[in-house]
């Protein structure tokens, strides 16, 4: 599946247009930041960011952005020393359905 073929959602949060596709992800990581990532945490129920949560989503999004693909499980274990586990309990929704997404990388459908 495209970027093309999915439907999306423009919102704006934190006074910054944002674009999902239809399961809730970014259409552009570039449209995230820390701001945006605040007000969506706490939409899913964190009601406060610790520097664990920011470790794993920089983690997301550094090797995103050297790699051009999301990290698999042992890249994220391996760049927070973190266990999958205590990542997991970080987020609602674990690491797929929780950091994923508000990390900003796009759907996980159309990484390639």
């Amino acid at each position: 599946m495209s970027k093309d073929d999915r439907t999306s959602t423009e919102t704006v949060i934190a006074g910054y247009s944002v674009e999902f596709d239809d399961e809730g992800y970014f259409m552009d990581d570039t449209q995230w930041n820390e701001e945006v990532c605040k007000v969506l945490s706490f939409r899913e129920g964190l009601d406060e960011m610790t520097p664990e949560h920011w470790q794993v989503l920089y983690a997301y999004r550094n090797f995103y952005a050297y790699n051009g693909r999301a990290p698999l499980n042992k890249d994220l274990k391996k760049d927070t020393g973190m266990s999958i586990m205590a990542m997991e309990r970080l987020f609602p929704g674990g690491l797929k359905h929780g950091a994923r997404r508000l990390c900003g990388l796009p759907n996980p459908k159309t990484c390639q």
